[in-house]
């Protein structure tokens, strides 16, 4: 606290001051591009997020994933709850796996991280019963024709899926991983299916 009096925390977008313990500043928050309550079918999934992934929800994903910024998961969660469907928030939370090369990278996952703080917000279990496996590709960077190919790798259960299975994802442009993971999930004796994600490219 006394190191935050002396330096104040930044805005993970303008690099401007914020108030203790939010990664945007007033300005930025603003510029959050809501999408409204519907979900949008995505591979045959029902798909929700609460904001567009450009501008300051871009700058968060990027603080989270490449910064090691884990505390903006907590806000990404926070910002789903107090906007999502009640009929978007049921079922068993299952996050999107992350690829063991990627992992070695960063020692977290990001989905999970979302997905633990979904839990305790909206008090639903959470079961990590996803993995990837096999070559490693990343997708950042690369044309939505590759990206429709399929996520980097293979991605399998664990254990015996959840019955009613809501995914969990930081970001959703294509929902090329989202099909496979549910793909897995249906496998593994899921049902019911859907996903949320912090961000949704718009126009998907």
């Amino acid at each position: 606290m006394i190191l935050e009096l002396l330096a104040p925390p930044l805005c993970w977008s303008c690099r401007a001051p914020a108030a203790r313990g939010a990664p945007l500043c007033r300005a930025c928050r603003r510029l959050l591009r809501f999408l409204g309550p519907e979900p949008v079918a995505l591979c045959g999934l029902p798909v929700w997020a609460p904001v567009a992934y450009d501008g300051p929800a871009g700058e968060l994903v990027k603080a989270l994933k490449f910064h090691g910024a884990k505390r903006v998961a907590a806000e990404m969660a926070a910002l789903i709850v107090a906007n999502a469907p009640a009929t978007m928030l049921a079922g068993t939370l299952v996050p999107v796996p992350l690829h063991p090369a990627r992992r070695r990278a960063r020692p977290f996952n990001q989905a999970g991280l979302i997905a633990e703080g979904l839990s305790r917000r909206a008090r639903l279990p959470l079961v990590d019963c996803l993995r990837r496996t096999g070559p490693d590709s990343r997708q950042v960077g690369s044309g939505r024709a590759a990206r429709l190919g399929g996520p980097a790798g293979s991605i399998h259960t664990t254990a015996a899926a959840p019955v009613n299975s809501l995914l969990v994802d930081d970001v959703v442009t294509t929902g090329a991983t989202l099909a496979a993971c549910a793909g897995a999930l249906r496998a593994a004796g899921a049902e019911r299916l859907a996903a949320v994600a912090f961000a949704r490219t718009a126009g998907r």
